[in-house]
């Protein structure tokens, strides 16, 4: 999975505070998220998890051919692994986490690892993130809209509440496919949106064409 639009929605739409120093990314593939992160911010640690090891090392060259390789590093080890050992106090962890459940799985292990949820169920996915995150962070993911209102109670469950959330719809007659979610330990007013990706085919809208320009050569 090199670039989608998920990550690139996620990567552009993550609210990053000025005084975060510490952010994670859970799943990075071959680090689109992680980088746009580095890009964004000034923080002085960009840390990536990766399970799938051909991921794991491109996520690693990719890294270190950047122009903020010294504060990105990737780390080898499912996500329950790294949340068991690591002590986390994190400002902000991001993820685009798998999420498609079936037992047909086809013949390109690679592309179900990052698509199928079994390796990291969502429950896990946020035990996880409210351990790693500190008291004052957010954490940020992009999910199907199908699952939204179960992940929300999920996260509320772990004292996470959401804080920002944005629909994304690929033209304005197509019906909502994916949600952006921030969360919080804080219970707050959300925020809510809606984005439109087209126009007609390949034709963008101005809120999208705003939003991620700053990470494509040609927009």
């Amino acid at each position: 999975m090199k670039v989608g639009t998920d990550g690139v929605l996620l990567g552009s739409w993550a609210k990053i505070s000025a005084k975060a120093e510490r952010i994670l990314d859970i799943g990075t593939g071959t680090g689109l998220v992680s980088l746009m992160m580095a890009q964004r911010s000034s923080a002085k640690v960009v840390d990536a998890v990766e399970l799938n090891k051909s991921a794991y090392q491109q996520a690693s060259e990719n890294f270190k051919e950047s122009d903020w390789s010294v504060r990105l590093s990737c780390h080898h080890s499912s996500f329950q692994e790294f949340s068991n050992e690591m002590e986390g106090n994190y400002d902000l962890i991001v993820s685009n986490p798998p999420f498609y459940i079936s037992t047909q799985k086809t013949v390109l292990e690679d592309r179900d690892m990052a698509r199928h949820s079994d390796n990291l169920p969502f429950i896990e996915l946020l035990q996880g993130v409210a351990k790693l995150l500190n008291n004052k962070g957010s954490c940020a993911f992009v999910i199907p809209f199908s699952e939204q209102d179960n992940f929300i109670l999920l996260a509320e469950k772990q004292g996470l509440f959401p804080s920002r959330i944005m629909h994304v719809k690929g033209n304005n007659e197509s019906p909502i496919k994916r949600s952006l979610l921030q969360f919080s330990f804080v219970k707050s007013e959300i925020l809510k949106k809606e984005l439109v990706i087209e126009n007609s085919r390949h034709i963008y809208t101005k809120d999208y064409i705003e939003l991620v320009k700053d990470f494509y050569l040609k927009m």
